[in-house]
């Protein structure tokens, strides 16, 4: 539609017509329709072809992190044991003693260690005096929960913590 200068609409001759009105006719329609109407779409074969795909990417990559939980955990227990290790060689120092296998652990909080916490497979660290090779050990018995074990079961002693120190 066009308008005037005033704002009202403007007379149209007889016989002419506006480019709007040109776009609005059914002929124009049936020749822009199929091109803008009728998009080309994925299908089924398409779609399962991607889908699939995506399933074996994340296969192999839950296939290759999957050992990274467990080595993450044994490197926490390791470092949980080192810190237990430091707090009770401060309680020493301060008191004169190691702690009793009555007190354990929970006679080091909160004056040494904020929180006794258990270790990464929801198992409490063990503490025995005397120790196997010292005065004293801290134990994580990994992943089972019962001394001895390979791999995720393997125990984390204070032994181990202190034999992989840097010298």
């Amino acid at each position: 539609m066009r308008f005037n200068s005033r704002g009202t609409k403007a007379r149209r001759h007889r016989g002419t017509k506006d480019k709007d009105d040109a776009h609005s006719s059914p002929s124009f329609l049936r020749s822009v329709a199929p091109s803008c109407l009728l998009r080309p779409a994925f299908t089924l074969i398409e779609l399962m072809f991607v889908i699939v795909i995506l399933g074996l990417l994340a296969g192999a990559v839950t296939y290759s992190t999957v050992g990274y939980l467990e080595k993450a955990k044994e490197k926490k227990a390791r470092a949980d044991v080192a810190h237990y290790v430091g707090a009770i060689d401060a309680f020493y120092l301060d008191k004169g003693r190691f702690p009793t296998n009555q007190e354990g652990l929970r006679v080091l909080a909160p004056q040494f260690v904020k929180v006794v916490q258990n270790d990464p497979w929801s198992n409490p660290y063990v503490y025995v005096n005397p120790g196997k090779k010292g005065p004293y050990d801290v134990m994580s018995y990994g992943a089972d929960g019962r001394e001895g074990g390979t791999g995720a079961d393997a125990d984390i002693s204070s032994t181990d913590v202190e034999a992989a120190k840097p010298k």
